[in-house]
């Protein structure tokens, strides 16, 4: 099987993404597209869940009601019955005093003070009892105007008490759903280039393909022939193998995306950056790190072979330097070539892109 380095460029993007708006929902690509094509169902079934919700806290809040009832009149019968005991004890307390004989003047004043002092707590018993059974069971009689309160609301208003309950569920879903539509092009890119890769694995273990492969340049290469000063690049597939390396660019594009003028050209864009990379390898730094055996003719030619794959549809119309290729094709064009290369020579190519593409800035002075 193919050795591989780096995940596919558009679905780090979209990992990238997701991440940044706060998304943390998907594993893989597939269920980012499931969730694009399951929304409509997604968002029923939410409605549905809130709908169960608020039926449970129907029903819950019945109970709760009927339990508060029970608990207030139970709280109210306990809370009379310990006020009336004291009433009593302090009746009792007052007519053993009464029948108290004080045997001198110091006493009978006692006598008269207790009497005031039973007098007064009584009347101040008897006044504020109804105040006193009242404060005993307020917090239950809140908890109960709270709850019940609730209870008839959502029952005149089912649609709107479920409205509430799913309105912040809804928008997070809508949300994903306009930050993932916004995504679009980077999901069909990655759809794209999955496909490749998983066509490329099926080479043997001699070829090595590095996706996402990108750089800097400082300073900036000029391509002559463009007038275009190059400061960096990105390639979708680099595939290094015996019979050289093919630098494949995808598009998962649609027969009107072959016809939008406003779309940057593929075939120039793989032109500009097999310049890079013919410039990258083809220079005296990159000489000595690659060491190719040589031909007593001269330097082996490290050959590149550009490539644009395209998943949906392809143009009827071929061009200069580039093959235009449906993913079926892409196995029999890479197999078609001789091998050039030893072993050694293809990991020693494989060694140094890789060690470009880690360094992502590449000083060409």
């Amino acid at each position: 099987m193919c050795r591989t380095y780096n995940t596919i460029g558009s679905l780090t993007t979209l990992k990238t993404h997701l991440k940044n708006n706060n998304i943390h929902d998907f594993k893989s690509l597939r269920d980012v597209i499931d969730f694009k094509n399951s929304w409509t169902t997604l968002r029923q079934q939410l409605i549905y869940h809130h709908e169960n919700l608020i039926e449970q806290e129907k029903n819950m809040l019945n109970m709760d009601l009927q339990q508060l009832e029970t608990e207030i009149e139970t709280q109210r019968q306990q809370s009379e019955q310990r006020l009336t005991d004291e009433i009593n004890k302090l009746k009792q307390q007052l007519s053993i005093s009464i029948g108290y004989a004080p045997t001198n003047i110091f006493q009978k004043l006692i006598k008269n003070l207790r009497h005031w002092n039973y007098k007064r707590k009584i009347k101040h018993k008897e006044h504020n009892f109804d105040i006193e059974v009242k404060s005993s069971i307020s917090n239950l009689i809140d908890n109960y105007q709270v709850k019940s309160n609730r209870y008839q609301f959502i029952s005149s208003h089912v649609n709107e008490a479920i409205k509430q309950s799913a309105q912040y569920s809804l928008l997070e879903l809508e949300r994903k759903k306009a930050t993932i539509d916004d995504l679009n092009s980077f999901i069909y890119g990655a759809l794209g280039e999955q496909k490749v890769v998983k066509i490329l694995e099926i080479l043997s273990d001699e070829y090595f393909l590095i996706n996402d492969f990108a750089v800097s340049f400082s300073p900036a290469i000029y391509n002559r022939q463009e007038n275009d000063y190059i400061k960096s690049v990105q390639i979708d597939h680099i595939l290094v193998g015996p019979s050289g390396i093919f630098l494949i660019e995808t598009k998962n594009w649609s027969e009107n995306s072959l016809d939008n003028l406003s779309l940057r050209s593929p075939v120039q864009q793989i032109k500009r950056t097999s310049f890079v990379l013919f410039k990258l390898l083809n220079n005296e730094m990159s000489k000595n790190y690659l060491r190719l055996d040589r031909h007593h003719w001269g330097d082996k030619k490290i050959s590149i072979r550009n490539i644009i794959v395209l998943t949906n549809t392809k143009p009827k119309e071929e061009f200069q330097f580039v093959k235009i290729l449906n993913v079926n094709e892409l196995l029999g064009y890479v197999n078609y070539f001789k091998p050039t290369f030893s072993n050694t020579e293809t990991q020693r190519i494989v060694e140094y892109l890789v060690d470009s593409n880690n360094r992502k800035t590449i000083i060409t002075n």
